[in-house]
C-alpha cells in the first residue's frame, strides 16, 4: 500500500502547472492553473469559464465559454475561443407558459475563413402566430449572415458574446412582433482557416533560477 501511494505522489510530482490564458480579444484573462506532464499535453485542452471571470461583472454569470489551448510559450498556455452556451438555469429561466420561444441555428463562415454553427433564441411576452416566428427567424439569420461577411473572427465572437449581435436582431425583429430577450443562446467553432488548421506550437524558455530542467 506504502509503495502505491509513493507511487500517486511521485505522479503528481513530474507535473508542471501552466497558466491558462484567454485570447487577445478577451484581454489575455488568466483563466486558471491547469497540471500537465509537458507542455505537449496542453495542446487541444478545453477550458470553461464564465463571462463573468472575464468582466467581472455578476449579471454575466449566466453564459459559459469554452476556450481551448492552441499554443504552450514557457509556463503559459494560450487558447482561442472554442464556443459558448447559456447555463441551463438561465435558459430554463426565460421560458414561460403561453408565450412564444423562436430558435434558429445558422453555420457562417466570418470574413476570414473560420466556420461556426451559431444558436440564436428570441422570447416573446405573449404567444405570436406562425408567419411573425418565421418573419424574426429571417430577421435573425439576415443579421448573423450579414454580420459573419462584415467582422472577422475575433471581432464576431466578441459581439455575439457581448450582446451586439442580438441587440442588432432586436432592433429589427421587434417590427414584426414584441420581444422580452433575444440572445445568441450558443456558438460553437467548426473549423479554422485551411491554414490554420493544424497550427499549435510549443515554445520552451530557458529554466528559472532555481527551477530543474526535465
Amino acid at each position: 500500500m506504502s509503495s502505491r501511494r509513493r507511487r500517486v505522489r511521485d505522479k503528481w510530482r513530474s507535473k508542471r502547472w501552466y497558466t491558462v490564458l484567454a485570447p487577445d480579444y478577451f484581454g489575455n484573462v488568466e483563466l486558471g492553473l491547469v497540471p500537465a506532464d509537458s507542455p505537449e499535453k496542453m495542446i487541444g485542452r478545453v477550458i470553461e469559464a464564465t463571462l463573468y471571470d472575464l468582466t467581472e461583472d455578476f449579471a454575466h454569470q449566466y453564459l459559459k465559454i469554452y476556450f481551448q489551448v492552441v499554443e504552450v510559450e514557457g509556463r503559459t498556455a494560450k487558447t482561442i475561443f472554442k464556443g459558448h452556451e447559456y447555463s441551463r438555469d438561465y435558459l430554463r429561466s426565460l421560458v414561460r407558459r403561453r408565450t412564444t420561444r423562436i430558435d434558429g441555428i445558422f453555420t457562417i463562415t466570418t470574413k476570414d475563413g473560420y466556420r461556426l454553427r451559431v444558436s440564436a433564441c428570441a422570447f416573446t411576452p405573449h404567444r405570436i402566430k406562425t408567419s411573425q416566428e418565421k418573419g424574426i427567424r429571417a430577421v435573425m439569420k439576415e443579421v448573423i449572415e450579414r454580420k459573419a461577411n462584415e467582422l472577422n473572427f475575433d471581432q464576431f465572437v466578441q459581439e455575439a458574446i457581448l450582446g451586439k449581435i442580438a441587440s442588432d436582431i432586436y432592433n429589427e425583429a421587434k417590427k414584426i412582433a414584441p420581444l422580452r430577450h433575444v440572445g445568441i443562446r450558443k456558438s460553437k467553432l467548426l473549423s479554422k482557416p485551411p491554414e490554420l488548421m493544424a497550427v499549435t506550437e510549443v515554445v520552451e524558455k530557458a529554466p528559472e533560477v532555481g527551477e530543474k530542467s526535465t
